[in-house]
């Protein structure tokens, strides 16, 4: 492998995911200084201790994530957690690039866009007319049972996920139209009502989410925030390492949320 320099590699990804069109909760791109070389690329979800860890075993020369740092609102003291992971990186000079929004936007290597296609769901369109909000909806190309739905879910990602019945409707109701939104989106379980679709699907779930689920009579399903994100970095991953010639490994995480 012959590798490319540190700034080609984060030219190309901001070609390829565009954060420029996205007004983000974090910076996207660059967020810490490596090498200027890069051989070995480690992806991963977040960039949490055990990813670092893992990826300084590797010898890697960079790391991205979906979930990087420096995120509005928080602390900006470099104390504690974020002290140890920083260091870590910079000790090891080792570079880390985080893409959010753009990232779970993206129509190819997009978290919702592999996520749709893990599930063997033909993607017809946004889960919202907004371009900003990620989210899809599609069909299955069979209907299926709620359980039996369910347990795709479960062979799919390796956990059983939280399924919310359609009370109103009664719990028979076959799933055919879906829609999903990977990571945190139970909030945007109003528009998948809105679409008229047998089921919404993402990662996480609030109290709330149970009562809308029942009472607009829709199928809820919450795969975990961790489970649901693991595709599109990984994808990004593979497609960086054959147009640049790197040496790429996927390194996962478990996170039970």
């Amino acid at each position: 492998m012959s590798g490319v320099s540190l700034v080609d590699l984060h030219r190309y990804l901001d070609s390829v995911l565009e954060p420029g069109r996205y007004s983000d909760y974090c910076p996207n791109g660059l967020q810490v200084e490596g090498r200027p070389e890069v051989v070995r690329l480690v992806t991963g979800v977040t960039a949490c201790q055990a990813l670092i860890d893992r990826a300084v075993a590797w010898r890697a020369d960079a790391i991205l994530v979906h979930h990087g740092y420096f995120w509005r609102g928080e602390d900006p003291c470099v104390v504690g957690m974020k002290r140890r992971r920083l260091a870590a990186l910079v000790g090891h000079d080792i570079s880390l690039l985080a893409y959010h929004l753009p990232l779970d936007m993206h129509s190819e290597y997009g978290n919702n866009a592999q996520f749709g296609a893990l599930l063997g769901v033909r993607t017809e369109g946004p889960l919202a007319a907004q371009g900003d909000v990620p989210g899809l909806h599609g069909v299955l190309a069979e209907p299926m049972t709620a359980a039996d739905f369910a347990a795709r879910l479960a062979r799919t990602l390796g956990r059983e996920p939280l399924h919310v019945g359609c009370e109103r409707l009664g719990c028979e109701r076959p799933v055919h139209r879906v829609a999903w939104c990977t990571g945190a989106a139970q909030g945007f379980i109003d528009a998948a009502v809105s679409l008229g679709v047998d089921a919404y699907i993402t990662g996480e779930a609030s109290e709330q989410t149970v009562h809308i689920a029942r009472e607009n009579g829709i199928h809820f399903f919450a795969v975990g925030h961790h489970a649901s994100e693991r595709y599109g970095v990984r994808a990004l991953g593979e497609h960086v390492a054959t147009h640049l010639a790197l040496e790429h490994r996927f390194i996962d995480v478990d996170n039970p949320v």
